[in-house]
This record gives structure tokens, C-alpha cells and sequence, in this order.
């Protein structure tokens, strides 16, 4: 069954409705290699009982002729930040360890009712706070990538660094993931996998834990432009329950895929052009940009003005509303509770947010709660919210002048685990690409291109116009069809 594992969304999608085999027999491989992948720490928890369940009874619609769904006998990773009803849900923070929902999020009901299953919950950096994956209770994911010549463990990207892991390593065909900014697209570029992050809205935030509420947006993580299109028309909708979910339609986008960009404009942001991108980072960028010019598309210099206060704006704004998000966390009503003798209540709320949140997370709520005390609002929050208003004007004045925009996702290929740990700067820098489209909202999208010097993979980002995935998906299955990106990493897990 090993040639199921290298299959992706569609081809077991299209197989089972033909009957080329069952979704029992597909989700049976996926779950054995789940099993036997356990060096990679992707997984929290496993759960092969759902995938083999609803694999059932996808093939129980399938003998009485029934509609399959669109991820019809799929199995997918479920990123541990979306509840699922009887299965344990902890953000990968001890504070959450034990706690089981009484409810489904809105995405996940949506893939079950598309007739996808869970393998289990996928790890990640703790509340989505980190992007390399570290910052886990649950200890670090390793990628499935190794740098040539050594055997260092490296980072899969983060947040949704064991999504990433799952899907490069073939032990899950596709997973969700959420991006607050850069946690889709960051893990997917290290670990030569395609995500998107659509726009703000698409997808509902309900029933996800909340990390910066006007900023965090679910996605799909798969190894090729179509399976993100497919499961993206699964994942998304308008959902009442979310006040901030987009009352529109859910277009058409895997049958919308188009690679030919005739009469299209590529913008290239001159501002992307940062000291300290590696070289071969810049490289890749200029063969996309040739990759996008055979594709029928005609690129054009773009100015994004305000690129450089986007990072330090992010970390204004996204600690701020993780702080006010975290209070919750209280050890009264459900997660961890640490009660010493003899205290009070207010030494309860100290000891169990002491014993129960991350360094990283902490420190976020630490610079959170600043910026928002009196006589710091307004000289850091306010400021922050015009910065990220005059970033959403900049991609507007450039989306007056091009369809779409294509940048470098990382200023680097993936790094050993422990290399910046200690350098929380260095960490942040990471999402120097992909914060600004987080900022305003946009669909943005990663896309594998080719592999370093060093063996390690490098990813493309498409940047589009609000609402508009199908231009993104588009573009993305451009350079996908040029760059012939067929590299996976050599099994050692």
C-alpha cells in the first residue's frame, strides 16, 4: 500500500469514486504510517478509529451510489488549535492539556461533512506563537528534511509545523493549518509543500483558539496547487457563529484552475529586496519571475512604501490582542488548575498561567499587556493600527497596477532546530515576507520552487487582491507546472 502514501487529495478523492480502491484501504495506509512516523513528533494525539470510521462510511455511500463529497474517503492532519468534539484540543500548552470539547469547529464540521477523517492533532508551536515549531509542551516537530552531508534536525516551519511535517513526509496526504502571519506559508515553503492562507474571512474562526482574533485565518496544507483548491472549497464558508466570516458564496476554485496568465500583471515589490535574504532566495525569485513571463504574464515593478514597518507593527498588534485573548486561561473553568496550599484566588490565576504557559508565550503576553496599559496605547497600539492601515493602502494603490504580487516566502531555507531559540529577533525576522499580507487581509500562497545548494527546499509566495484565491491558485499552478517540483525527503523517520 506504500504507492496510496504518494498519492494526494484528488488522485484518492478520484480513486475512491472510481473504485480503484476503498477509503477503508486508504485511510488503513495513512494510519500505519502515522504509526511508525513517531521520530517527527507531528502528531499530539492519533486518532485512527475517525479516519477509519468515516473512511466506512464513505464506501458505504459509494455501494448505495451516493454523493462522496468534495474530499470523499480523504484523510487529513487536524492542526491541535481546532476543537474536535470528544478528542482532546490543547493549542500544544500544558494549560490546555486534558481538555476535551463538547463541540466541532466550524472548518473541521465542514471536512467531516465533505467526507474527509482525522488521523489526529497535529503539533505545533504552543497557541501558534513561533515559527519553527519549538515552543511545543509537547517538544519540538522535526521536518522530515535534512540539510545534505549532515543529520541535524531541522525546523519544519511555524506555526503549523506539524502539518507541514505530516504532508512532506507523506504521512498525511493534506492538513490544516492557520496563519496569523506567515504560519500556512512559512512551514509550507520549508518543507517544499503548498498552503494558503485566503482572505481574511473565508474561512470561520469558530471553534479555532484564538491567538490575535483579526488576524487569524484557516487554510489548507497539501502537496499540490489542486488539493489546496479542493480543500479550501470544503474548509470555507459563511458561518454565523463568526462575526468576522464573509457572508459570500464559495466559488468554484478547483474547477476555476487556469495556468495560463495571458493578459495578466505580476507586481514585483521592489521593498522585498531586504539585506540578509539569502542569495539563492533571490535567485528562485528571479527564475519565478521568468517562470510567471512563460505562464502569459507580463511583470511590472510595484512599490509597497510601507514593508519595513510591517514587522514591528505585527508585533504590536498580534501580542496585544493575545493578551487580551489568553486571559481566559484562568485555571477556573476547564485546562490545567495550580492551586497551592492556603492560596487565594489571585494566586491561583498567578500559579496556573505561571505553570501553564511557554516562554514564548509569555513573553507575547508580557509585550501585549504593554502596549496596551495606560499611557502606552496610544504611543504603540494606536500607531501600530495606522501603520497596518497604510500597509493596506499600499497593496491597494499596487493592486491598481497588477493582478497579483510575487515575493520570496522566507528570507532563508529551513534551520537546525535550537539555531535561533535564544534569538527571539532572529525568530520574528522569519515572517518578514509574509506578515504584510496578514496585516491587510490578503489571500496569500506558498508554492515550492526548487531545492537549495544545500538540499533543502525554497518556496514562491502569490499575493492577491481580496477575495480573489482563484487568481493566487492560479498563479501557483503557473510556477507548480514550470518548477516540476517532484523532490521529497529521503525517509530516515
Amino acid at each position: 500500500m506504500s504507492d496510496i502514501l504518494d498519492l494526494g487529495v484528488k488522485d484518492i478523492r478520484d480513486g475512491v469514486a472510481k473504485g480503484d480502491f476503498t477509503a477503508r484501504e486508504v485511510a488503513d495506509a495513512f494510519n500505519t504510517a502515522v504509526a511508525a512516523a513517531s521520530e517527527l513528533n507531528a502528531f499530539i494525539v492519533t486518532t485512527p478509529d475517525h479516519a477509519t470510521a468515516a473512511a466506512d462510511a464513505v464506501d458505504a455511500r459509494r455501494k448505495k451510489g451516493e454523493d462522496l463529497g468534495k474530499m470523499g474517503g480523504v484523510p487529513i492532519g487536524m492542526k491541535d488549535l481546532f476543537a474536535t468534539k470528544g478528542v482532546q484540543t490543547t493549542a500544544a500548552s500544558h494549560i490546555l492539556e486534558g481538555f476535551t470539547p463538547q463541540y466541532e469547529s466550524t472548518v473541521s464540521q465542514n471536512l467531516w461533512d465533505a467526507g474527509a477523517g482525522m488521523l489526529g492533532k497535529l503539533n505545533l508551536d504552543q497557541f501558534a506563537m513561533g515559527s519553527s515549531n519549538e515552543t511545543s509542551y509537547f517538544g519540538n516537530v522535526s521536518s522530515p528534511w535534512k540539510k545534505d552531508g549532515t543529520n541535524a534536525a531541522m525546523s519544519p516551519g511555524g506555526s503549523s509545523g506539524g502539518s507541514s511535517s505530516a504532508v512532506s513526509a507523506r504521512i498525511a496526504p493534506a492538513a490544516t493549518g492557520t496563519d496569523t502571519g506567515g504560519s500556512i506559508r512559512q512551514p509550507a515553503a520549508f518543507t517544499g509543500i503548498c498552503g494558503i492562507k485566503p482572505t481574511y474571512g473565508r474561512c470561520s474562526r469558530w471553534g479555532v483558539v484564538a491567538f490575535a482574533s483579526s488576524l487569524d485565518q484557516a487554510g489548507p496544507m497539501a502537496r499540490s496547487v489542486e488539493d489546496c483548491a479542493i480543500m479550501l472549497e470544503a474548509m470555507a464558508g459563511f458561518d454565523p457563529k463568526d462575526s468576522t466570516s464573509l457572508q459570500m458564496d464559495v466559488p468554484a476554485w478547483e474547477a476555476g484552475l487556469d495556468a495560463d496568465l495571458k493578459g495578466k500583471k505580476i507586481g514585483i515589490p521592489k521593498e522585498y529586496r531586504m539585506d540578509g535574504t539569502d542569495e539563492e532566495i533571490l535567485k528562485s525569485w528571479e527564475q519565478g519571475k521568468e517562470w510567471l513571463r512563460d505562464a502569459g504574464a507580463e511583470i511590472v515593478d510595484i512599490s509597497l512604501p510601507h514593508t519595513k514597518y510591517a514587522l514591528p507593527a505585527y508585533y504590536i498588534v498580534a501580542p496585544a490582542e493575545a493578551s487580551s485573548n489568553l486571559a481566559r486561561y484562568d485555571g477556573v473553568r476547564y485546562g490545567l488548575r495550580d492551586l497551592p496550599d492556603g492560596a487565594g484566588l489571585q494566586d491561583m490565576y498567578a500559579a496556573t498561567r505561571a505553570a501553564g504557559f511557554g516562554d514564548e508565550v509569555k513573553r507575547r503576553i508580557l509585550i501585549g499587556t504593554y502596549v496596551l496599559s495606560a499611557g502606552f496605547y496610544d504611543a504603540y497600539y494606536t500607531q501600530a493600527q495606522k501603520i497596518r492601515t497604510l500597509i493596506s493602502q499600499d497593496f491597494s494603490t499596487a493592486f491598481g497596477e497588477c493582478d497579483a504580487i510575487l515575493a520570496p516566502t522566507t528570507p532563508t531555507a529551513s534551520f537546525p532546530l535550537g539555531e535561533n531559540q535564544d534569538d527571539p529577533l532572529a525568530m520574528y525576522l522569519n515572517d518578514v515576507f509574509a506578515v504584510p499580507a496578514s496585516l491587510a487581509g490578503l489571500p496569500a500562497m506558498s508554492v515550492p520552487a526548487m531545492l537549495n545548494a544545500d538540499g533543502l527546499p525554497l518556496g514562491l509566495q502569490i499575493v492577491g487582491k481580496p477575495f480573489d484565491e482563484q487568481g493566487v491558485l492560479n498563479a501557483g499552478l503557473a510556477i507548480q507546472q514550470r518548477a516540476g517540483f517532484e523532490a521529497k525527503p529521503e525517509k530516515w523517520w
